[in-house]
């Protein structure tokens, strides 16, 4: 503000300050500043009251639209479910008609769109989880997800594992007794055994055991064995293949294995107290297992000899076994293609090798049936027209040698069932399965388990002569050797007659 000039009365300019003006416009700026403050600090409490209730209202939304997509998801989750065990049923089904390829295509492309669904689903839950708005179902933050699972009756297996269940029932089901059920459970018990997890509870080591045992007895498709224990199609087909396999690696090298000296001195004692023929460790015999047309290689698991026999197309691969006396298998050589003859089977498999390159057999005999070569370690009947009577002789006590290894298959197939149909098992796991039966079988026989007479199957292959029968000059000397004994030594017999 500028001053105001007064002249005196000696004429000297004088200058007045307006001191007055200067403080009144002071207050008055001020009284405007204190309520400039006021309203500013008054507006940002209503902003921020204003963002507190959004934020509020922003939570109840979020809150309720994650209620709504849970419940959602979950419904989603049922639905898929149950639209996948019915899938599996219906492969199952479809597995078992005519028309088995386009309806394995159909439910494939069905299954795919299933499982790409499902994951879909798995991701969004996944997602929301993992940020930390909310977990569970439950107003709590601490509780634990869980998998649903498809409520299923498990009343026949709880039944059957009471231990005041019959003896008789247990061995009809399972074809073993319960203590040698136990035995098979006990040594199984470190390779299947599995850790409950966050989502479920893991399957028990017996149950795991008694979905693969029953299933190779009974034969029976995976939806029915599914009904008996109360567990998923897809579930029990992991489970047969996973015991099978543990089986195969804990217990065969245990319970199926090559004689010691030993035993072999008995086997060789045995055989010739039922033949007369000396220095036999072994009665060898090749089975054939029908299995679904493979998508490969069909022609060479073409079986010719049982379709023109049964009259319906056949695929197989073949068992080639030694047995013992009693019945156990002491070789085994699995998986070749129902199209070779047996002659072939034993020059591919181990026992071959060893046989000619070690010296396994060194003296020794592996009885054989006509399919087989005569060589420096197998003995296999006369089979050229016209025999004499010290011929015919040698071949009714060698029927009686290789009728041991033909009952050993039959309490086999008739044991477990499912080797006398098609299986559902895919070609690549089917060796393990079929070692499994045969480790089972095994054990079975080492603990004389009696097998109902009825279950009993009549093992039929037909054997094709080989092109090369007579490989060993040593061998037919040997064998003619063994002819003569046993005719002019009284150890023949006169059925032949």
């Amino acid at each position: 503000m500028k001053a105001a000039v007064f002249r005196n009365e000696d004429g000297d300019e004088e200058e007045e300050e307006e001191e007055v003006c200067n403080v009144f416009d002071g207050e008055s700026k001020r009284n405007n500043e204190t309520k400039n403050l006021k309203g500013f600090f008054t507006s940002l409490l209503l902003m921020e009251e204003h963002e507190k209730q959004d934020q509020e209202a922003r939570n109840a939304a979020s809150r309720r639209e994650m209620s709504d997509f849970q419940s959602n998801y979950r419904k989603r989750a049922r639905t898929m479910s149950d639209y996948y065990s019915d899938l599996n049923d219906y492969y199952a089904d479809a597995e078992e008609s005519e028309d088995i390829n386009l309806k394995k295509s159909r439910v494939s492309r069905a299954v795919a769109s299933v499982a790409v669904a499902a994951s879909e689903i798995e991701a969004e839950s996944s997602e929301i989880t993992g940020s930390g708005s909310v977990r569970g179902t439950g107003t709590g933050s601490g509780q634990q997800r869980r998998l649903w699972v498809k409520d299923r009756s498990r009343a026949w297996w709880e039944e059957c594992s009471r231990l005041d269940y019959p003896e008789e029932d247990f061995k009809k089901a399972f074809r073993m007794s319960k203590s040698t059920f136990e035995l098979i459970c006990d040594e199984l018990n470190s390779a299947v055994a599995k850790e409950d997890t966050a989502l479920r509870n893991a399957i028990p080591v017996r149950q795991r055991v008694a979905v693969c045992i029953w299933r190779l007895a009974t034969g029976e498709p995976l939806r029915l064995v599914s009904k008996k224990f109360g567990l998923g199609i897809s579930t029990c087909h992991k489970l047969v293949l996973e015991v099978c396999k543990a089986i195969k690696d804990v217990l065969m090298p245990k319970y199926l294995q090559w004689p010691d000296d030993e035993s072999l001195r008995n086997i060789r004692e045995r055989f010739e107290s039922i033949s007369g023929i000396p220095n036999v460790v072994g009665s060898m015999y090749t089975t054939h297992i029908p299995i679904i047309a493979p998508k490969i290689s069909v022609a060479a698991y073409f079986n010719k000899r049982h379709t023109e026999r049964n009259q319906k197309t056949s695929y197989s691969i073949t068992i080639q076994a030694v047995v013992n006396p009693k019945g156990v298998f002491t070789d085994l050589c699995i998986g070749w293609p129902g199209s070779m003859p047996d002659d072939q089977v034993l020059e591919k498999s181990l026992l071959y090798q060893r046989a000619n390159n070690g010296g396994l057999l060194k003296g020794m005999w592996i009885a054989g049936g006509p399919g087989h070569p005569l060589l420096d370690w197998v003995l296999v009947p006369y089979t050229q027209q016209n025999l004499t009577w010290t011929q015919h002789a040698f071949n009714e006590k060698m029927s009686e040698v290789q009728r041991v290894a033909k009952e050993a298959f039959g309490r086999l197939k008739g044991r477990w069932a499912c080797l006398q149909k098609r299986t559902e098992v895919k070609l690549q796991d089917l060796p393990t399965v079929l070692g499994a039966c045969c480790v089972l079988h095994n054990i079975c026989e080492m603990r004389e388990e009696k097998m109902d007479p009825e279950l009993m199957v009549e093992v039929i292959d037909d054997e094709v002569l080989p092109e090369n029968a007579l490989r060993s000059v040593n061998a037919m000397k040997a064998r003619d050797t063994i002819s003569h004994n046993l005719l002019h030594h009284g150890l023949a017999g006169t059925s032949f007659l």
